[in-house]
């Protein structure tokens, strides 16, 4: 008998990790769909409607991270600090371990397929002592990125606009109020898209991701067959080589320059957000997150590799008053007109891509204020408006946030720390979760139907170690010593630093009294039943059992996690 009963805890154990402890299971699960069981295994019912599919979240994923517009806004951390360098070898050594990272994270999604996402995964893996810590620092950072994401992106789309403008007009040049009011028009624009039902904002990325993908092919056929000059393309060791324009070594500057390529590759884990909108999320999450990584990868390495070898002169793009390399760059080699078309197609994947950042966003603060992450805001944020069925609260308090943080336009180089925190905040928060499972968990990781085998532990580790080197060298200014000055000051310690001092000190001095990380809030009770098998959860038929056998709770939210 006790071997019977050993082997029946064992057998109905859910496969995905979980919030739950050892022996506990939700209640009527035999009466949901896969996804809902799957859901309900990780501690949360069913409040979203599954509307998105693999080719949807792969689009809303796609459109986040917008290959297109991130070059183009990016362009003066790649070309501006190590030359044609950043665009080529670069990009391939850094999109290597970049890749890592998103294979890791699709390990986690399959196993785990939440709106926490990271976040969830964190405070599981790490367990019931250090599990509110990790899940406290994971989720914090990963806010800070998502909810910088739409204005960095929506700035970059309003300089463009402007710098099309003074492309028609020389005589106009654009003032700072006027990025600040086109931005914040944007951000408006995107927040009204992005309250709509599921269906629509799934319908409008699918629309975008295809308006992404033929621009983004038309900009690498216009490129190589209207540029001008004799010769049209650069030599080789023009293209492949590094033009330092910093004050550190070269070795320093490549690395510097990785900035544009790590925040271009950082919307993968916008799928991740959507798990519980998407129908079959444990397979078709993963493998949208590697499809978004994988296609990212190889489209833009053409591009950039494209730009490397049509380029005339760095310093003139970089210098350019338009105030927009990229708009500086196609008018040095296109016709005008050709030019002006190339920056309205970057244009238009510019709106895409806020407007999917601003989806995410929105998915990413419901999930947390789910679990109470804000305080005494969270309440509101965690509602999901009974029209839409759509987190509207969290779109407008994310959009309210986004708007305060584009009053840096008025500090000048300060706004470029928006940039660097998206990049910093997302791969601290991509690499918390994998390295507490590659370190402290190892085997006892459950993984779900999607995974990478013999390669998951050198994924992790390569991931890892990535990370750990570039978070130094994103913080660095261009130049140092006697050439520093307050204008040259990479403020991205600051203004990432400070307010993540602020959320440490305030876990150890309060949160910690109240924030036990993700909250069951699903009827369940202790698991003295088989699970039905369904896909994510592994279990027999179910075996029927007395009333005293069970032992229910609501909303339990004390439960040790099961890895």
């Amino acid at each position: 008998m006790v071997a019977n009963e050993a082997r029946r805890r064992e057998s109905h154990t859910p496969a995905v990790t979980t919030v739950f402890a050892d022996g506990d299971m939700p209640d009527h699960i035999a009466e949901m769909s896969e996804d809902e069981a799957a859901l309900a295994a990780l501690g949360y019912k069913q409040e979203f409607k599954r509307e998105f599919s693999a080719w949807t979240t792969f689009a809303v994923s796609f459109a986040v991270m917008g290959l297109l517009p991130s070059i183009a806004t990016t362009m003066y951390y790649g070309l501006g600090y190590a030359g044609p360098a950043a665009n080529t070898w670069g990009w391939l050594l850094s999109v290597f371990f970049i890749l890592c990272v998103a294979c890791s994270m699709a390990e986690l999604a399959s196993s785990m397929p939440t709106s926490g996402g990271l976040y969830y995964a964190a405070a599981v893996l790490a367990g019931p002592k250090y599990g509110p810590f990790a899940a406290w620092i994971t989720g914090w950072s990963n806010w800070f990125v998502q909810v910088t994401g739409a204005p960095s992106v929506d700035y970059g789309c309003a300089s463009m606009v402007l710098a099309a403008a003074s492309i028609v007009n020389p005589d106009y040049v654009p003032s700072d109020y006027q990025v600040f009011l086109l931005t914040v028009f944007i951000m408006l624009t995107h927040a009204c898209i992005s309250s709509m039902p599921t269906l629509w904002i799934a319908n409008f990325n699918s629309v975008g991701t295809t308006i992404n993908l033929l621009c983004l092919v038309i900009v690498i056929i216009i490129i190589p067959t209207a540029v001008m000059g004799d010769p049209k393309f650069q030599p080789n060791d023009f293209a492949w080589g590094i033009q330092n324009s910093t004050d550190w070594p070269d070795g320093i500057a490549v690395l510097m320059s990785f900035l544009s390529i790590i925040w271009t590759m950082s919307g993968y884990d916008a799928s991740f957000h959507l798990s519980e909108e998407c129908s079959n999320a444990s397979v078709a999450t993963p493998r949208s997150i590697v499809m978004t990584a994988g296609s990212g990868s190889v489209l833009g390495f053409i591009l950039n590799t494209l730009i490397a070898y049509t380029i005339k002169d760095v310093n003139e793009v970089i210098e350019s008053d338009l105030g927009q390399p990229f708009a500086a760059y196609v008018v040095q080699i296109l016709p005008q007109n050709v030019a002006l078309a190339v920056l309205a197609m970057t244009i238009v994947c510019a709106y895409s891509m806020g407007q999917g950042c601003m989806v995410a966003a929105s998915r990413v603060c419901f999930a947390y204020a789910r679990d109470d992450c804000f305080g005494i805001v969270s309440k509101p944020l965690k509602q999901v408006n009974r029209h839409t069925l759509t987190p509207v609260n969290a779109v407008w308090f994310n959009t309210s946030i986004g708007i305060l943080l584009l009053l840096l336009v008025f500090g000048g180089a300060a706004i470029d720390a928006i940039f660097s925190i998206g990049a910093i905040a997302a791969y601290v928060a991509f690499t918390i979760p994998i390295f507490i499972k590659i370190v402290f968990v190892g085997n006892r990781f459950r993984r779900g139907p999607w995974h990478l085998g013999p390669l998951s532990l050198p994924s992790g580790i390569a991931a890892c170690c990535f990370v750990v080197v570039m978070l130094p060298i994103l913080c660095f200014p261009s130049v140092r010593g006697e050439n520093m000055t307050p204008e040259d000051m990479n403020w991205t310690s600051l203004v990432y630093g400070a307010p993540m001092l602020f959320v440490i000190i305030w876990f150890f001095v309060d949160a910690h009294k109240w924030f036990k990380g993700p909250k069951i809030n699903i009827e369940h009770h202790m698991l003295h039943q088989e699970l039905p098998s369904v896909e994510g959860i592994a279990g027999v038929e179910t075996v029927p059992t007395s009333k005293k056998d069970s032992d229910v709770e609501r909303g339990s939210i004390s439960k040790a996690p099961s890895i």
